[in-house]
């Protein structure tokens, strides 16, 4: 089975005069490397295709492959991520993850959090900044929490977005519009505990892979899960894996939202707690980052005692479930769904995958 690799290399838009916090989406040589090598170690023969313009030539060319493993970001507009999906799509050549239309949609998060408030899933009280003018339409307690609509890896998240008042709520929503050239989500800050939920699968499928919670320390920026504290998580960061009575409501919640959004394969939920102890959904992102040591839903995977080559085959199993009978997996060469890990943490459904 030929398995095309389709991605955004970040040292080649380094090297075409990009800057580190523009390309912090896009993915390093060693993350390309150890998707190429799970895959090949699960008996897949792969062909690294590389970024949008690279399919373009490739396809023209006549190239096509059984299925393509897209972790491409894109570079511009809210449909920069559905780019290589629609594509693939007017090929007919199945790929993993979620369709161009959950794509766009969850990029922009105020159209997300739109639809989950009509889901009935809770989330904070929010409001679209388009234009500086917009700020004077919000009326609501402080403190707030500002960030760009769309953006991921915590891109325009600073100590700052933490908003005390309303003049530095014009501030920042003014920096944040002339940097980002795109709008502002505001939302109603939570006071309570952060967490991120694994998910692995498509639709009646998809199981909680972990629940962890992120816990920042003395030496990150206060309050937020930033830019900042993201790429020095080492230092500052704590992940804690948890699977109790709380952590099963916020699993419940993001499974709701994941499911509800129509995502596919795996992805990651943020949810954060409101003054009552109740799990709010914060944003999705159907498109995690897959670096085996530094990307969120790794981590979560690694805290389960799960390999990364079982996450690899965890997410190929669902893709090729989906797209059945088209595509055929004659590489069953790994049960991963009979992994257990020690203890009770490990939420037993996820064998359902299989």
């Amino acid at each position: 089975m030929k398995i095309g690799i389709t991605y955004d290399l970040r040292s080649d838009y380094l090297r075409m005069g990009y800057g580190e916090e523009e390309t912090a989406e896009f993915d390093k040589q060693d993350t390309i490397d150890a998707i190429d090598e799970a895959l090949t170690g699960l008996g897949y023969e792969t062909d690294r295709i590389g970024h949008a313009k690279s399919l373009i030539q490739r396809l023209t060319a006549g190239d096509r492959w059984d299925m393509v493993f897209n972790i491409a970001e894109g570079l511009r507009g809210f449909g920069r991520e559905a780019l290589i999906p629609s594509l693939l799509d007017a090929y007919d050549i199945p790929y993993t993850f979620s369709d161009p239309m959950v794509l766009s949609l969850t990029l922009h998060k105020g159209m997300t959090k739109r639809v989950i408030r009509d889901l009935g899933i809770a989330t904070p009280d929010f409001w679209v900044v388009e234009k500086a003018s917009d700020v004077r339409a919000i009326d609501a307690a402080f403190p707030l929490f500002a960030k760009p609509v769309a953006e991921g890896t915590g891109k325009g998240i600073t100590a700052d977005s933490r908003i005390r008042d309303g003049i530095q709520l014009e501030i920042v929503c003014r920096k944040m519009l002339d940097q980002y050239r795109q709008p502002v989500l505001v939302e109603a800050f939570l006071p309570g505990r952060e967490f991120t939920v694994g998910i692995v699968g498509t639709g009646d499928n998809a199981v909680p892979l972990g629940v962890v919670e992120i816990v920042l320390n003395g030496q990150a920026e206060p309050d937020v899960y930033s830019y900042d504290n993201k790429e020095h998580y080492e230092k500052r960061v704590q992940y804690r894996l948890v699977w109790d009575d709380q952590a099963r409501l916020v699993s419940e919640v993001a499974l709701a939202a994941y499911q509800g959004l129509g995502c596919r394969d795996a992805g990651r939920v943020d949810l954060r707690m409101d003054a009552y102890g109740r799990p709010n959904f914060i944003e999705i992102n159907p498109l995690a980052g897959l670096n085996p040591k530094h990307s969120d839903l790794c981590i979560i995977a690694r805290q389960t005692g799960m390999r990364f080559q079982m996450l690899i085959r965890a997410i190929m199993a669902s893709a090729i479930q989906r797209c059945a009978p088209k595509v055929k997996d004659d590489t069953a060469n790994e049960d991963w769904y009979s992994f257990q890990p020690a203890g009770d943490t490990w939420p037993k459904e996820l064998g359902s995958l299989g």
